[in-house]
């Protein structure tokens, strides 16, 4: 079996604190006809390049009928500045309209097999998977993109059409795991590794 959500599969319901004071589960975005799940943090510098594009696709496809939801799963021991007091802070400063949550248990993005920061999934109306993996090509430096695969995915699942790469590796810092090496990956990860 692998470590990642598969294409196909429905998204595992979460109940989360986002920072805006409330809790979060999948009810909450029942509504929209398509839901966008990301893990982020604070300090991957692949996250930190990928933040204004992360909020101009909240403003060019919430009108859409598209919901954006952030996870940040992130131990904090070792990366104290993803405590939740951090992402309060990082969520005001730059702005972050769509909803950001804090997985302290990291049980959310074991389900999801979160395998980097940034690591994009696409549910469709029916809540069935129709893409994971990368923004684009080069999340660190917009300029340097050549790809954008998320855009397309999300134009095609609302086209009603196949997703033509609906499977990429994301880019980005490793999840940062309780009690592990900040490069550690659980052994099952392999399949998009």
């Amino acid at each position: 079996m692998a470590f990642t959500l598969e294409l196909g599969a429905n998204p595992p319901d979460f109940n989360l604190p986002g920072v805006d004071g409330e809790n979060y589960s999948l009810d909450d975005f029942a509504d929209a006809d398509v839901l966008v799940v990301f893990f982020t943090c604070n300090h991957c510098p692949y996250v930190v390049g990928s933040e204004d594009r992360m909020k101009a696709l909240y403003e060019d496809y919430t009108p859409k009928g598209v919901a954006m939801v952030a996870i940040n799963s992130n131990e904090t021991v070792g990366h104290p500045t993803d405590s939740f007091e951090h992402m309060k802070k990082r969520a005001a400063e730059k702005g972050f309209e769509f909803p950001y949550l804090r997985d302290e248990s990291q049980e959310v993005a074991l389900a999801y097999g979160a395998l980097r920061t940034p690591h994009f999934y696409v549910f469709d109306r029916d809540r069935e998977l129709r893409y994971t993996g990368r923004m684009d090509d080069n999340p660190r430096d917009a300029r340097q993109a050549t790809t954008n695969e998320l855009r397309d995915a999300l134009d095609a699942v609302l086209a009603g059409r196949q997703v033509g790469v609906p499977l990429s590796n994301p880019i980005g810092c490793n999840v940062k795991w309780k009690d592990k090496d900040a490069h550690w990956m659980p052994p099952a990860a392999c399949d998009l590794v």
